[in-house]
């Protein structure tokens, strides 16, 4: 120890040059504080772009693909990136090629801007940029230009505080919705589709590459583009390069990205289910996203089905195709054009929900309701002669007269003069009745419905006869058919199911068209006054659909038959469900399946009312048959197992029948004592004149 070092004075001088270091410490920890918190408002006092990006309405199929786009003002396609995701190579090549240390910094690359700057010095140009993924963002949120000093100054305070308040995730979630790619296509969702016709979620490296590059110049690099093309592929390369260094993807693959040749053409937006699209968005305005039942595969084999049936027409035809599941009612398809894009077939006109004439396709209500009300049965005999009811005298498709027919063969063969004469002793009133019941809005002129509304006078859209014949496929009980998820809605029960099935029973026997078996599809067929309407309606155990083909216009089309144009056309979709087809249900317990001579008498031959089976001058002309007991829509306490009921007027003997199904046939006394119902039943009477009366009622207890 020196002398020096052992003064007190000494001691003294290095104390205080510890509290000088100390104080100069302290002034810079709290000058750089101070920086901080300054550096802090700074960013914080960012006044951000608005971050609300729009994007076109979606509509998607039941399986979330994309039926139909729509672009936002201006025409610019930008849609929202995939709820699947984004293929996870193209964002590792996104990263890799514009930003690696994007996970890393907080918006800007401090060692990206010192690189660009010592390159700049030595070689006395710009060599690299130091643009992050956050910075790009930022510019394009603000639609600004990326060479400006204070447009990057600008950029890289907004990559800040991006940064802070998003986080890296919806930072990206933005540039993919933004970025650039030519033309009036933003985001790479967008461009995905446009320049490869797939979902971004599932990309080739040579893909996946181009759709990094193409951002950074656009419009230089549109591979549609003949001089632009040579840009496009260097610029693709030098990406798949860099993903080959990164490890991104191995040589292989590099080898075979840089093989495969670019897209030369832009590819149109899907539009599928065009029209039910449009009128989705016009219901849901400012919807992003829209839902469906649509089966996309069974919807692109129905407009192909509907193409194919306008295909070399001499004059602009169009056609309409309808397909529902009737057990849920969701519609898996739904065609309202042959011809989207051609104006001159009326491709703006949805002719699923146009009235037209809906021909004989109306027929089978009124068949089913006369089962119902136990008028007849499916192997009853009645008249096709001529008659007349009032001015008015129908003649038959072809102008010829069958004689005495079973109703099976008057439905089957779509005769004119018996389905009338059914009407006339049901009363239009009543078949009207049944047609809303079934789900149909059947439109006619005046306020009182005549006897032709059963031949196709009237309209009726196929929308709705596809709902009514669903109706029947479901034994009777209506649902409303629904393009929505979840938008089901219980209709009301139009026939019982003995009468359904008796209809659908008929309608599958008729012969399909071709080779076709018969038997596996319930159908009838339709064709309007002059040939302006061809329709073909029918169902199988799971499925209902319908199928219009004519002018939106009106005007006539020579030769169109609705078992020519339109059955070939219902039965190559049933064929087109392939294994998801479901059998005919077999007939309920109640149903009555015995030929003509084992029926009960009254049901063996139709006879209108008022006309006696035996006429003659000394025959007594009875009182209006009624039922007395149980009153019409009546609620019945049942005490027992059996309820008694009671018919005034008629003729004897009577002949029961409950939801359609005799339960007592040939009984003398107009009382009768009948099993027990439960809850709604439709109780029918029939005397020995084929007079018939009929109420609904609701019963409970018994024992």
């Amino acid at each position: 120890m020196t002398a020096a070092s052992s003064r007190p004075d000494g001691g003294r001088r290095s104390g205080r040059r510890l509290i000088a270091l100390a104080v100069v410490l302290a002034l810079s920890a709290n000058g750089a504080d101070r920086a901080r918190a300054a550096w802090d408002r700074w960013i914080d006092a960012t006044d951000l772009p608005d971050l609300s990006v729009p994007v076109g309405t979606e509509v998607l199929a039941r399986d979330g693909t994309l039926l139909r786009a729509f672009p936002v003002g201006d025409g610019l396609w930008r849609l929202a990136p995939p709820q699947q995701g984004v293929d996870a190579r193209f964002l590792a090549m996104l990263v890799g090629w514009e930003d690696r240390r994007f996970h890393d910094h907080d918006g800007v690359d401090c060692r990206a801007v010192l690189r660009a700057a010592w390159q700049a010095v030595a070689h006395g140009r710009i060599v690299s940029g130091a643009s992050t993924l956050s910075m790009q963002t930022a510019r394009l949120l603000e639609r600004g230009r990326a060479g400006d000093w204070r447009a990057k100054l600008r950029q890289a305070r907004v990559a800040l505080a991006l940064e802070r308040r998003l986080g890296k995730d919806r930072i990206l979630d933005l540039y993919l919705r933004l970025a650039p790619y030519g033309g009036n296509t933003e985001g790479v969702r967008a461009a995905s589709l446009m320049w490869f016709g797939k979902e971004p979620r599932r990309l080739t490296p040579a893909e996946a590459a181009l759709l990094v590059a193409l951002p950074q110049s656009p419009e230089t690099r549109r591979p549609d583009l003949p001089q632009a093309r040579a840009a496009a592929q260097a610029a693709r390369d030098r990406v798949i390069d860099r993903a080959l260094s990164l490890g991104i993807i191995d040589a292989e693959a590099a080898e075979t990205a840089r093989a495969a040749p670019l897209p030369r053409h832009r590819r149109s937006f899907p539009a599928h289910a065009a029209l039910l699209a449009d009128q989705l968005r016009r219901e849901n305005p400012g919807a992003s996203r829209i839902e469906t039942t649509i089966d996309p595969r069974l919807q692109v084999a129905a407009e192909r089905l509907a193409a194919r049936a306008v295909a070399g027409q001499a004059d602009p035809v169009s056609a309409a195709i309808l397909l529902a599941d009737h057990g849920s009612g969701e519609i898996l398809a739904q065609v309202g054009t042959a011809q989207f894009a051609d104006s001159a077939s009326g491709g703006f006109v949805d002719m699923t929900r146009a009235l037209r004439s809906p021909g004989s396709t109306l027929k089978p209500f009124v068949y089913a309701l006369g089962f119902d009300e136990g008028l007849f049965h499916p192997e009853t005999l009645i008249e096709d002669r001529p008659a007349a009811f009032g001015r008015w005298q129908p003649q038959n498709f072809d102008n010829r007269f069958r004689g005495t027919v079973t109703i099976r063969q008057a439905l089957a063969e779509s005769l004119n003069l018996p389905v009338v004469r059914m009407a006339e002793a049901l009363g239009p009133a009543r078949v009207m009745a049944a047609f809303r019941r079934a789900g149909m809005e059947v439109t006619v002129r005046g306020d009182t419905p005549g006897l032709a509304v059963v031949l196709g006078g009237a309209g009726v859209s196929l929308a709705d006869l596809v709902q009514g014949y669903a109706t029947l496929a479901r034994g009777g009980q209506s649902l409303r058919l629904h393009d929505r998820p979840g938008a089901a809605q219980p209709g009301v029960r139009a026939f019982g199911p003995v009468a359904a099935w008796q209809a659908a029973n008929v309608m599958a026997g008729i012969p399909p068209p071709g080779e076709r078996a018969a038997g596996r599809v319930a159908f009838k067929t339709g064709t309007s006054y002059g040939h302006r309407d061809a329709l073909a309606v029918g169902f199988d155990g799971r499925f209902v659909a319908g199928v219009w083909i004519g002018r939106p216009d009106g005007t006539p089309v020579p030769g169109a038959f609705g078992g020519d144009y339109a059955a070939p056309v219902l039965f190559d979709l049933f064929d087109a469900l392939g294994p998801r087809m479901v059998p005919l249900p077999p007939p309920p317990e109640a149903a009555l399946t015995v030929p003509n001579a084992a029926l009960p008498r009254p049901l063996r031959r139709f006879l209108p009312p008022g006309e006696l089976s035996v006429p003659g001058p000394a025959v007594r002309v009875a009182d209006r048959l009624t039922i007395q007991f149980p009153p019409d829509l009546a609620e019945v306490e049942l005490t027992g197992p059996t309820l008694t009921v009671r018919a005034r007027g008629g003729t004897p003997p009577y002949s029961w029948l409950l939801d359609g199904a005799p339960v007592a046939v040939g009984i003398p006394d107009p009382s009768a004592e009948l099993p027990a119902p439960s809850g709604f039943s439709s109780l029918s009477v029939v005397d020995a004149a084929g007079n018939s009366a009929r109420v609904e009622f609701q019963a409970s207890g018994g024992g």
